[in-house]
């Protein structure tokens, strides 16, 4: 969310970043909303400060009556003017949360995901002397990964992981988290069950409330209880990355500078509706309703410059284990048309995937800047005793299900055995080096 102040200010650079973002917005009514509510609620606290002030003259007033009656007609002033204001507040914030953040100066400016531009490649892209197998053909032969049974007993995209596919997985969250630790980050385990309040503060509704029909999120359809026993009112939702919860954390909270950065790592299951995606990768394991993922997100004071230098430097983290995992990649600046309302800069990782002979995107790191900050409330204390907003960054350290999905296809053999990255042979029940056949 942006602060209406810039917006009347930077009118034209806000409104043109939500045309290269491809979000219709109508600023001239949520100009004339603004001015509306500001002049309502101007006129309520108005006759909200007569209404005390005539609570007070009652008791030394001669004529009661008449103080009464002139409290009588500020009452019924406010009881028209209030559902009023409401009406208007509601229709104002509606808008204003679907106003996007201005982009970085480099950011590509295009229409849709074919204008991201690639900036890197990294590593050989394997030739193989032998018939090369996708990830579902590996998974089956080497009793890893079961897609049949997952259907069967989950659904649609549904799975199980077996025997080195579990602990595969596993050791990735276990390298992925050590990392972080090792780069100065915080572990957390967060919840993944989660008030709106959080999606809704990191960008993850589409508009004020959730929608079913747009947001890729699950909501629990169960009551839940409060401390007393009394059935809940409030709606709970599964998230799909621990970034919600781990900024949530910091929700209302004023911090001091001196204590920025904050950098916390993230371990979690992750879920999503995969709402459309229909028709999108129906076969094997690359886009399923759920699986683990360690994430990162950073806390810093409000500076343009050092948030894109911190951006650098939390993407070169993925760049790192990709490097580490032997895993080729390559880099996308993700271009406005590609780009969600709140990001102010953003990139994609991809790894290659020999089965899929494709990039497959692995994880992605976005600056926020104090787009997410204002809608959580979340600020600083500044050298000067000035509060401040601050600035967000998150990126993905690294998921459990492409990552897994790459290892298998590039690292397959001939007899039909998948080699273990050797960064992640120590998580492995007896530091095996490959998977092979039963």
């Amino acid at each position: 969310m942006l602060d209406i102040k810039f917006i009347k200010e930077n009118k034209e650079a806000v409104a043109e970043a939500a045309k290269n973002k491809n979000i219709k917005l109508d600023f001239e009514k949520l100009l004339e909303l603004d001015a509306k509510r500001v002049e309502l609620l101007q006129e309520i606290e108005k006759l909200q400060a007569q209404k005390n002030e005539i609570n007070n003259e009652i008791a030394k007033a001669d004529d009661k009556a008449q103080v009464i009656a002139r409290g009588t007609k500020i009452k019924e002033e406010l009881a028209q003017l209030e559902p009023e204001f409401k009406k208007i507040k509601d229709a104002f914030e509606s808008l204003m949360v679907q106003v996007p953040n201005v982009v970085s100066a480099d950011t590509p400016i295009a229409k849709d995901e074919s204008g991201n531009e690639e900036i890197l490649i990294f590593g050989e892209i394997p030739k193989f002397d032998f018939p090369v197998k996708n990830h579902i053909e590996l998974g089956k032969d080497l009793d890893i990964l079961d897609l049949e049974k997952g259907a069967k007993v989950a659904g649609y995209r549904g799975y199980y992981l077996k025997n080195e596919g579990a602990t595969l997985a596993m050791a990735l969250m276990m390298y992925a988290l050590n990392k972080m630790i090792e780069k100065g980050y915080v572990p957390m385990i967060p919840p993944t069950l989660v008030k709106g309040s959080a999606l809704f503060g990191t960008g993850y509704f589409s508009g004020k409330e959730y929608n079913s029909k747009e947001d890729n999120i699950y909501q629990l359809a169960s009551a839940d209880e409060e401390v007393d026993g009394a059935l809940s009112k409030e709606k709970r939702f599964l998230v799909g990355t621990a970034e919600p919860s781990l900024l949530a954390y910091y929700a209302d909270d004023v911090l001091k500078e001196e204590d920025l950065p904050i950098k916390v790592a993230g371990y979690s299951q992750c879920y999503r509706s995969e709402i459309g995606s229909y028709g999108k990768d129906t076969k094997g394991f690359y886009r399923v309703h759920e699986f683990m993922k360690v994430e990162q997100v950073v806390l810093m004071k409000a500076d343009d410059e050092a948030s894109v230098k911190m951006h650098e430097d939390m993407f070169a983290i993925s760049k790192e284990i990709h490097e580490e995992l032997g895993l080729p990649y390559r880099v996308l600046k993700i271009c406005t048309g590609d780009m969600s309302a709140g990001k102010f800069r953003a990139y994609d990782i991809e790894a290659w995937m020999p089965g899929l002979n494709r990039w497959g995107e692995t994880g992605s790191a976005s600056n926020f800047t104090d787009w997410q900050a204002r809608r959580l409330n979340t600020k600083y204390i500044d050298k000067d005793g000035k509060k401040k907003f601050v600035y967000m960054l998150n990126n993905t350290v690294l998921p459990s299900a492409r990552p897994f999905i790459a290892i298998l296809e590039n690292f397959q053999q001939a007899d039909g055995s998948v080699v273990i990255p050797e960064v992640l042979r120590k998580w492995m029940p007896g530091n095996i080096d490959r998977i092979s056949k039963k």
